[in-house]
């Protein structure tokens, strides 16, 4: 065996070293890859039923603010009318009232003054 052979002995042992080591951190890294994987269809699984859920909770929560703007609408045309009524009720009701008080309280002056005292007196 010559030097070279030694060296080409030598050389391969070492290749063969390098390999050994660099498998390791490879193998793992293979490892990761498949967790990674694993991980990534648990979440897929889990979120397709998540997202049929959502949806349905958004589509009951878009039936209930019809039903709540419904409601909205209703409350506002009854708050239309009673403003309505309010102001009719103060019309017909409410200036005869104050006529009738404005009466009651020149009545009530005009009982309360007394002679002043320039008119004749009787003997």
């Amino acid at each position: 065996m010559s030097g070279s052979d030694i060296a080409g002995l030598i050389a391969a042992g070492a290749f063969v070293v390098l390999v050994v080591l660099l498998a390791v951190p490879i193998i793992k890294l293979g490892k990761v890859f498949d967790e990674l994987r694993t991980t990534i269809k648990d979440v897929a699984d889990g979120t397709t039923p998540l997202l049929g859920e959502v949806a349905n909770t958004v589509a009951t929560t878009n039936d209930q603010l019809k039903k709540v703007d419904t409601i909205t609408n209703n409350v506002s045309d009854t708050s239309a009318n009673v403003s309505a009524l309010s102001s009719l009720v103060a019309a017909t009701v409410g200036k005869p009232l104050i006529k009738v008080a404005a009466f009651t309280e020149g009545v009530k002056v005009a009982m309360n003054t007394k002679p002043s005292g320039k008119a004749r007196r009787s003997r």
